[in-house]
C-alpha cells in the first residue's frame, strides 16, 4: 500500500508512530540483510512530525538505533518540505539527537526552491529531492543564460553546486523521460530516481521471511542510484 491509501486512516486514529515504528525496523533488517552481501545500499526511511514529537515512541526508537548505530551510513530519514517547515522546538531537537548518533536527514516533496541552506545544513539535511517537473517548469531564460525562477540571480546550472557548499546534495526525483534525465544533467545534478530506471518492486520473500512483522517495501532507481 502507498502512503496516500493508508495515511487518511492511519492519522486520525494515531496510527502514525506504529508505522513508522514497523517501517524503521524493516528497515534496519533489510538493510543489515543487504550488507551482509558486500553491497553497499541506502534507503531512505520516511518518519514523520508526529514521531518526532511522540513523547512515548521517540526515546524507543533513538535506543533502538543507538543500538544500530553502524547503519548510520545506510538510512537516511525522510520527510516532506512542508513537515520539516512546521517542526517545532521539540521535533527539531529530537532529529538533533538523531544527527548526534550520525544519522542524516532528507528533504522531499521539494515545491519551494527558495531554500535557506544554512538551516538545512544545521539540521544535517543531506539530500534534497525534488520532482524533476517541478525543477524543469522553474527554469526561466534572463538575459540569454538560464536561471530558477525563484533566484533569477544565479544560472540554473549553479543551484546543485549551491547545495553542494552546504552539504546537500539534490535529487531529482520522478523521473519519467530521457528528456528529462538530458535536462536535469545540464542543471548539475548527478542523483535521480524514478520509473524510467525501474518500477518499484517488492523486496524478494527470502528478505522479508526474515525481517517479521510482513511488510512491502519498494525501492527506486537512479542516474546514480538515490535511494
Amino acid at each position: 500500500m502507498m502512503p496516500a491509501e493508508y495515511l487518511t486512516v492511519a492519522e486520525p486514529e494515531g496510527l502514525i508512530s506504529a508505522i513508522d515504528n514497523l517501517l524503521l525496523f524493516r528497515c534496519v533488517q533489510i538493510v543489515r540483510r543487504l550488507a551482509g552481501q558486500d553491497r553497499q545500499v541506502g534507503i531512505f526511511c520516511n518518519i514523520s512530525l508526529a514521531s518526532l514529537a511522540d513523547e512515548t515512541f521517540f526515546p524507543q526508537f533513538l535506543d533502538f538505533l543507538a543500538q544500530n548505530q553502524d547503519l548510520r551510513g545506510s538510512l537516511i530519514f525522510e520527510l516532506g518540505q512542508a513537515a520539516f517547515d512546521q517542526r517545532g522546538s521539540i521535533e527539531a531537537r529530537n532529529m538533533a539527537k538523531l544527527a548526534d548518533l550520525g544519522f542524516k536527514f532528507s528533504i522531499d516533496k521539494v515545491t519551494d526552491l527558495f531554500l535557506d541552506f544554512q538551516d538545512l545544513n544545521r539540521a544535517d539535511v543531506k539530500y534534497l529531492k525534488v520532482a524533476a517537473d517541478v525543477l524543469l517548469h522553474q527554469l526561466h531564460e534572463r538575459e540569454e543564460r538560464l536561471t530558477l525562477k525563484p533566484m533569477p540571480e544565479i544560472s540554473a546550472a549553479d543551484f546543485a553546486n549551491i547545495a553542494r557548499r552546504y552539504g546537500v546534495e539534490v535529487v531529482a526525483e520522478k523521473v519519467e523521460s530521457e528528456r528529462q534525465v538530458v535536462d536535469v544533467l545540464d542543471l548539475n545534478i548527478a542523483y535521480g530516481e524514478g520509473h524510467l530506471f525501474g518500477q518499484p518492486r517488492a523486496i524478494r520473500d527470502a528478505v522479508l521471511a526474515e525481517t517479521a512483522p510482513p511488510a512491502r517495501p519498494a525501492y527506486d532507481g537512479g542516474l546514480r542510484q538515490a535511494g
